[in-house]
């Protein structure tokens, strides 16, 4: 990975948590750290990041996402599953994307603040 760690702002850092525990859940992805009311990190590493921002309204990027490694077809599944019913929104349901690559299976999915982000298998 060429990157240390990605963050995004919410405007609930506890509801984050409870969104994102489920739902990188499901992609084997655990909690590796946390400072309560500020911030959480994802990963082995700390290598994601959900907190307040530090200035102004958390507010989701325009053209931005953030695709997580699934081990397989049935964790993207169970990743947009879990986020639906945690209340995020649908961003492209689960299936083969060949404009990507031949076995490119993902799903992609909006927090309830609206970030982007993405389950892929390949």
């Amino acid at each position: 990975m060429i990157l240390n760690h990605v963050s995004v702002g919410v405007s609930n850092v506890p509801s984050a948590v409870v969104f994102y525990d489920s739902v990188l859940s499901a992609l084997s992805i655990k909690r590796a750290h946390y400072i309560e009311n500020v911030a959480a990190a994802y990963g082995e590493n700390f290598e994601f990041w959900v907190g307040y921002p530090c200035e102004n309204a958390a507010s989701s990027g325009n053209g931005t996402h953030i695709a997580f490694n699934a081990p397989n077809k049935e964790a993207v599944d169970k990743f947009y599953a879990t986020a639906l019913e945690l209340g995020g929104e649908c961003a492209g349901k689960p299936g083969l994307r060949p404009e990507y690559g031949e076995t490119y299976y993902a799903a992609f999915v909006r927090d309830v603040d609206g970030n982007k982000i993405e389950a892929v298998f390949m």
